[in-house]
């Protein structure tokens, strides 16, 4: 599980950057707290954490559960996919919303792979041992 528990550790990493990035952006825009409007900059900072922290509610859970059914280095090679797409995710949101595709895409697969691979393993392990 150590090489799981790295990869998690880099994308609450990856999360807490982002945060400190959303920090730096109400600064420079002027965006006092609670505020989470106010200049359209400082907001796609915000949503990048935002859906960064939706996607983690996954993620998390995922690539743990993905792991006991399959290697660990498969599931951190997703793991790895998913925190280089919420790389690109950021810069590409930041820069142009509309260019946000390839970085959503690349987070997002590996989460949908976690979901299935899981799906498949535990339902293979029931019936196995159940006889089915």
């Amino acid at each position: 599980m150590d090489l799981i528990n790295l990869v998690l550790a880099l994308a609450l990493a990856q999360f807490i950057y982002f945060g400190v990035m959303v920090g730096r952006a109400r600064g420079k825009y002027g965006v006092a707290a609670p505020a989470t409007t106010g200049n359209e900059i400082f907001e796609r900072y915000f949503r990048v954490q935002m859906n960064t922290l939706e996607l983690l509610v996954a993620f998390v859970p995922g690539i743990y559960a993905f792991s006991q059914y399959y290697s660990q280095n498969t599931a951190a090679l997703f793991g790895a996919v998913y925190l280089i797409g919420r790389g690109i995710f950021f810069v590409s949101y930041v820069k142009d919303p509309k260019s946000r595709s390839l970085g959503f895409g690349l987070s997002m697969m590996p989460i949908l792979v976690f979901i299935i691979g899981t799906l498949y393993g535990a339902a293979s392990a029931y019936w196995r041992a159940h006889g089915g």
